[in-house]
């Protein structure tokens, strides 16, 4: 399974599918998603963080985000 890093709290998010389970039937999932803001940025967030952010998020809410959090925070 593939992982990258949360732009809001820098822990490593897995990523399913691809060729790292094209021979397995494991049922692993996603652990968050990349946003596409109004002005055309993305940013690809762990379901946590994109929580945290406001119903019409901008540049700035994720920035509030990766000065918030520690790398290292255990989320549930």
């Amino acid at each position: 399974m593939a992982t990258e890093p949360c732009a809001g709290c820098g822990r490593d998010v897995s990523i399913a599918g691809g060729i790292a389970n094209l021979w397995s039937f494991d049922a692993d999932s996603t652990d968050g998603l990349t946003l596409e803001l109004a002005d055309g940025s993305e940013f690809f967030l762990c379901f946590a963080c994109i929580e945290e952010l406001p119903n019409d998020p901008r540049t700035e809410d994720i920035a509030a985000l990766e000065t918030s959090k520690e790398p290292d925070d255990v989320r549930s």
